[in-house]
Formats: structure tokens, C-alpha cells, sequence
């Protein structure tokens, strides 16, 4: 039997110097020597146990065969067989708790770079064919779809069901196509004109996109189904903010992590004045939270400008729910961490701006409904933080105005919608849910699985 290689590719970065002062993305991709060395390291064992890990079900040994016999058309045609959005996934998804962690070299410590490979593949199609990989066009079935947002959810469900030959329009509430990937994840982590590219694919497919359409203000799902529509698929996120609710929380300076990212991100302000969007960039900025979006928003106030960024996260750094990726990334580019550390208060001056942050120091206890360790406050241990700009990163809810205008649609204490898991299919008849709007925020993997069950359900009612 072959030596099993344990060594995997690593993926060529930009420095971290430099990469801390501009928004070209981090990780440079594999080229096709390094992407066929790593693909030779898989095994191809019969248990298959990476395509169970993999919530969409990408047959990922035979595209990854493909790779390593160097047919790269077959290996786009097995990835995009299961996944619409494969530039997305093998950039922005948790492969190292899903397929990677499932993979048989796992054991050994050196699963195969699944993600980085399904990234070689996608960037081999733009650059060699184009997104619109031909597909034979599907005999129409007369069916017409609505797809309420066009975030990965909305858009893998809707590529799914017009493969099927349904008549399938996304309305879209801002004034481009794409959600959390347009407005939420920055250039450097996944540029835009990858997003833009996934997007034109679901559109090849005939697929219609109606842009600066907020359902529940432009129709109601009612009025959609009345007009026209056999069902209607919700996949419009959680874009709603949560805050800390403590004093000082209202002085300016202090954001969302949703309004910051949505003005570097969507509007540009990372590239004032070309695109005249206004961020305040501070000197200090303290960035609250310790998941994905909170290392996004601290590398983004790295890179427009300031001095110091700090992440305060109140649990320790084993608990952190971003990336193991994102976190050593923050770090090597200087972001400084203050673990086991919450805010207390805000403290502002004459003029109401935010100057400084009271914290208290934490303490783990025993485990809560999370499994993460109870955090608890150390009495008379606050300290204060000098800062002018404060991010708060503390998760996301759906935006209830889908709920408030639909009638029959059930929801959660949290403002999610109750779907069944399986099919996608919401308590009022003919609307399916997945994706943030179902789960609260998750990953982009997860919300694309979502889809794809709702899509294969909505289907099979369709034809019924």
C-alpha cells in the first residue's frame, strides 16, 4: 500500500503586512501544479465519508479525480452538478467542520484541502469557459416560483428549480443580487466579482431577478401567490442586529456590524471618495464578538485606516465561534485580543461621541445550552478601554417585516420562521423557508443546503 501523504498544499497568502493595508483578497489560490499534488492525496476509499459531511452532497472524490487526472471540464460539471455557488463555498464555507472534518485522512490529522480545491475548480471555469457552464435546458413545466431574497439560500434554490424547468423569479430587496455575500463578506475575503459571477450562472439559467423589491412593502406574499405563483421560497436572511443593551450604547461612533460592513462592503466606503460613502474610521475601534463577522469587521477597520483594533469577546479564545482561519489571520495582521473581557458600559463626551469602553474581566464556569462554558463577571475587575469607534458583532435576527404582512406564517420567540428541517416547508400552505430567515445566522453552506432540500420539496409538490 502507498505511503499516505500527510503533508497538505498550503495555500499561498499575501503577506500580512501588506495584506493589512488593502482589500485584495487574502489567500492567492492554487495553481494547477499545487491543486494536482493536494488532489493526489486523496485516497478515493470506498466510504465516501466526505460527501456525508458535505451538505450539499458534492461528489467531492470525483471531482477531485477530475482534478488529478487533469479533465478540468469534468471536474466543473461533477461540482456544479450538486453546487450553484462553488467560487462562494471554497471560499467562505466551514470545511474544516464539515467535509474535511469527515474526510478519512482526517484521523491522521491531514484531511485533504476540500475547500481550497473546490475554489482551484471555480476560478478554472471563470477563467477558461465562463460561469454559464452549459446545461441542457429543462422541458417547462408551466410552474412559476417566487424566490424572496437572492442570498445563498434564495439563490441555490433558485438555481435548483429552474434547472427542474420551473419559471422562477428572485426579488431581491437591495439593488444588487447576492445578500449576505454582497453586503456582509469583504473584498478580501471574497470579492465581489466572484459573487457577480455566481450570480450571472443562476441568471444563465433563466432564472429572472427583480432588484429593489422588499416584499412585505412592494407586494405581500399573499398578493404573489394571488397573481400568479404556485409557491413562494423565503431565503431573506437575518440582517436585523443585536445589540448589548447597556448605558452609552446610543452614542455616536458605535455601529453595527451590519452598517459598518454594508457601507465598506456594499456601498464602497472602502474606496472613498471614488464611491462617496462616509464611515467613521476611528484610531481606536473595538470590535464586540468573537464570530466570523466580528474578525471581518476588525480586519476591515484595520485595512480603512486605524491605529489599534481590539476584538473583545467575553468567553476565551477556545471558544471563539469564527474560523480558526479568520482568527490567525486577524492576529498575524496585528489585531489585538482581549479575551474573557465584556462590556460594561460605553462612555461618551460633550459632544455624545464614544471615548472609552468600561469592561468588566470574565471568568468561565460550567457549561451552558451551548456547550461553551458559562461566562461570569470577576466582581470589582473593570477596567476601562480608550476607543472612538465601537463595532458591535453580536449576531443577527430575520427582519420581521415578512412576518408582520403574511398571514399563517408561524415564528419563533427569535422571529425565525418554523419550517420543517427536511423540506423546507413552512406551516402555511405553499411557502418553503430555509437558510437564516429558518436558522437564525449560520453558515453559507448550511443556508445553501436549506435551499436545495426546499427546492427538491417545492418540486415534488409542483408535479404532485
Amino acid at each position: 500500500m502507498a505511503k499516505l501523504n500527510l503533508n497538505r498544499v498550503p495555500m499561498p497568502r499575501q503577506d500580512p503586512k501588506v495584506r493589512g493595508r488593502n482589500f485584495n483578497e487574502v489567500a492567492l489560490g492554487y495553481s494547477l501544479e499545487q491543486a494536482q499534488e493536494e488532489a493526489s492525496r486523496c485516497i478515493q476509499c470506498p466510504k465516501r465519508a466526505c460527501v456525508d459531511g458535505c451538505p450539499v452532497e458534492i461528489d467531492i472524490p470525483g471531482f477531485i479525480n477530475a482534478i488529478r487526472e487533469g479533465d478540468m471540464p469534468e471536474a466543473v460539471r461533477l461540482l456544479k452538478d450538486k453546487n450553484s455557488l462553488p467560487g462562494i463555498c471554497g471560499r467562505v464555507c466551514p470545511q474544516e467542520t464539515q467535509c474535511e472534518a469527515t474526510c478519512s485522512l482526517a484521523k491522521k490529522g491531514a484531511p485533504i484541502a476540500i475547500g481550497r480545491l473546490e475554489r482551484f475548480v471555480a476560478d478554472w471555469e471563470r477563467a477558461n469557459i465562463g460561469a454559464a457552464t452549459s446545461i441542457d435546458s429543462p422541458k417547462p413545466t408551466g410552474k412559476r416560483v417566487a424566490v424572496v431574497g437572492s442570498g445563498p439560500a434564495g439563490l441555490t434554490a433558485a438555481a435548483d428549480l429552474a434547472k427542474l424547468g420551473h419559471s422562477v423569479t428572485i426579488f431581491e430587496a437591495l439593488h444588487v443580487a447576492g445578500g449576505v455575500l454582497m453586503y456582509g463578506i469583504p473584498e478580501f475575503r471574497l470579492p465581489k466579482d466572484i459573487v457577480q459571477a455566481e450570480v450571472d450562472y443562476v441568471a444563465s439559467l433563466g432564472v429572472k431577478l427583480e432588484l429593489d423589491s422588499v416584499i412585505g412593502k412592494l407586494v405581500t406574499i399573499d398578493e404573489l401567490l394571488n397573481s400568479g405563483y404556485h409557491a413562494v421560497f423565503l431565503g431573506t436572511g437575518a440582517g436585523l442586529p443585536m445589540f448589548l443593551n447597556i448605558p452609552g450604547e446610543n452614542l455616536n461612533g458605535i455601529y453595527s456590524a451590519n452598517e459598518f460592513l454594508t457601507r465598506v462592503n456594499l456601498m464602497k466606503a472602502y474606496r472613498f471618495p471614488e464611491y462617496d460613502t462616509p464611515v467613521k474610521v476611528g484610531r481606536r475601534v473595538a470590535v464586540i464578538g468573537g464570530g466570523n463577522v466580528a474578525m471581518d469587521s476588525a480586519r476591515c477597520a484595520l485595512r480603512l485606516g486605524a491605529d489599534k483594533v481590539y476584538i473583545v469577546y467575553r468567553r476565551s479564545e477556545v471558544e471563539m465561534p469564527a474560523r480558526r482561519e479568520e482568527v490567525e489571520n486577524a492576529m498575524e495582521e496585528g489585531i489585538e485580543f482581549k479575551l474573557l473581557t465584556n462590556p460594561k458600559q460605553m462612555l461618551g463626551n460633550e459632544q455624545n461621541w464614544v471615548v472609552g469602553m468600561e469592561c468588566y474581566e470574565m471568568e468561565l464556569g460550567e457549561p451552558d445550552d451551548s456547550g461553551r462554558r458559562r461566562p461570569m463577571v470577576k466582581e470589582g475587575s473593570e477596567f476601562i478601554i480608550d476607543v472612538d469607534v465601537v463595532i458591535v458583532a453580536l449576531g443577527t435576527r430575520p427582519n420581521p417585516l415578512i412576518a408582520q404582512t403574511t398571514e399563517g406564517l408561524e415564528t419563533t420567540r427569535w422571529g425565525t420562521v418554523v419550517a420543517d428541517e427536511e423540506t423546507g416547508k413552512a406551516v402555511k400552505d405553499k411557502v418553503w423557508a430555509g437558510g437564516d430567515i429558518v436558522t437564525g445566522a449560520a453558515t453559507v453552506i448550511s443556508a445553501m443546503g436549506a435551499g436545495k432540500r426546499s427546492a427538491a420539496d417545492i418540486d415534488e409538490y409542483l408535479r404532485g
